[in-house]
């Protein structure tokens, strides 16, 4: 059994699998997956797990180079968008419009869909190098 970390098999997996430049998404209950992308439903009831909760938990293994959102989020969502800023620190965040943000999940190796019910609140995180 895995002592520390991320204990959900399939995100450990996916993190462990990532290279530079690859994306892994975290995302609301309503965030439309493509049919290709890899589906890690962690959902239970509405807000549970929250995005915070499970993006806070992403960071502590996964390097990250950049981060992107809807620039809905900035607007509609501003409290989600400023607890992202403080969790990411100094990775730089880019805003897209709504549409093209949806674009991005086809080309990612995950999405993880929490129970987030705040609308817009997604973030694709772009993997880094730790070295």
């Amino acid at each position: 059994m895995k002592k520390i970390g991320i204990l959900n098999q399939p995100i450990s997996s996916v993190i462990a699998g990532l290279g530079h430049k690859d994306a892994l998404v975290v995302a609301d209950a309503g965030l439309p997956i493509p049919q290709e992308t890899q589906r890690i439903d962690l959902a239970l009831v509405k807000g549970v797990p929250s995005l915070l909760d499970t993006l806070r938990a992403v960071l502590t293994e996964m390097a990250v180079e950049r981060a992107i959102v809807a620039e809905e989020m900035l607007e509609t969502s501003p409290d989600v968008y400023e607890a992202i800023k403080g969790l990411l620190g100094d990775v730089s965040i880019e805003s897209v419009p709504h549409s093209a943000f949806k674009d991005l999940t086809g080309s990612a190796r995950a999405v993880i869909r929490t129970g987030e019910f705040t609308p817009y609140a997604n973030i694709v995180l772009v993997a880094g190098v730790v070295f």
